[in-house]
């Protein structure tokens, strides 16, 4: 699992941030969650390949976190587009969509598939051959929902030198890599655990957009690998954050400590901060395995410390 930030700043862009955007790129499936103004401009910069992108989540309908979909969709449709796009957002977005299609004479050359975005609790929205991905509610000033991604446990690897030591067949080696132990032709039982290893731990990436701090949320991305949590403010604009529905750098730094999360990316910083490693070193006094979202940048979920 690796993620690309495409876009770290909150409302305003600035000259070195654009608005929400990543693309998680998933055993070569790639998602994209967020779509701020200039995303498909940063998706050529970043040279991800926008037929490579078949699923698109919109965590809210604020404009610096929708206001690239439609320009992206054009450009999908110019480009001869034919495979349906999967679309999850929040459920009113469906009938502003189609409308903004019909106003600008907008004919898509694909279909949509729309997946509404609604409830208080987590919902399973999509479940493949290798990842699920559930949404979650957010506390934001207008319904607001984030995304955890998770890698399926896959099978067991089976050693080489074992195949050869017991004259494994390959049509028994399938059921080896689920657990089965093997018999050999003379009946003796060799256990699974001698002749495999266990598979990688599942990776797992959690997208936290715009929300005030509270408690519950940790419980939603509990353990995750990585977190990406907004961190709007610095810990001196506690109040501002509250009023606006945001989080202070000190607010994500606690939901990935409670969450026990393997590292923490913050981004969606506002326009005042021209420097950010302050917003990072700060959050750190929490949670030292904390990181800058930087556009541009990808991110291994794995191992966020090689970033």
């Amino acid at each position: 699992m690796k993620v690309t930030v495409l876009g770290s700043s909150s409302a305003l862009p600035t000259s070195e941030r654009y608005p929400s955007a990543h693309v998680l790129n998933a055993h070569e499936r790639f998602f994209l969650i967020d779509c701020g103004e200039g995303t498909q401009m940063q998706m050529r910069k970043n040279k991800i390949r926008f037929g490579k992108i078949n699923h698109i989540f919109i965590s809210h309908l604020h404009g610096d976190h929708v206001f690239g979909l439609y320009g992206l969709l054009s450009t999908f449709s110019l480009m001869g587009r034919k495979s349906p796009l999967h679309l999850f957002a929040p459920e009113n977005f469906q009938s502003i969509l189609k409308s903004h299609l019909i106003d600008f004479d907008i004919h898509l050359s694909y279909d949509i598939d729309f997946v509404p975005l609604s409830g208080k609790n987590p919902l399973q929205i999509l479940n493949n051959k290798y990842i699920t991905v559930t949404s979650f509610p957010l506390k934001h000033r207008i319904p607001a929902f984030g995304f955890i991604f998770r890698e399926k446990l896959t099978d067991r690897n089976i050693k080489k030198e074992s195949i050869v030591k017991f004259q494994i067949p390959v049509v028994r080696i399938p059921a080896i890599k689920k657990g089965e132990d093997f018999v050999t032709s003379e009946g003796i039982i060799i256990k699974n655990d001698d002749i495999t290893l266990p598979p990688p731990e599942p990776l797992s990436y959690a997208y936290c957009s715009d929300t005030k701090y509270f408690k519950k949320l940790s419980s939603f991305v509990k353990g995750v690998s990585l977190l990406y949590h907004e961190a709007t403010f610095d810990g001196t604009k506690e109040e501002l954050a509250k009023v606006t529905g945001h989080s202070t750098t000190l607010d994500a730094a606690k939901i990935a400590l409670e969450a026990e999360a393997g590292g923490l990316l913050i981004g969606h910083f506002s326009a005042r901060y021209k420097d950010i490693s302050y917003l990072v070193n700060e959050a750190k006094t929490i949670f030292p395995r904390t990181f800058a979202a930087i556009d541009g940048k990808s991110f291994d979920v794995g191992n966020i410390d090689n970033a």
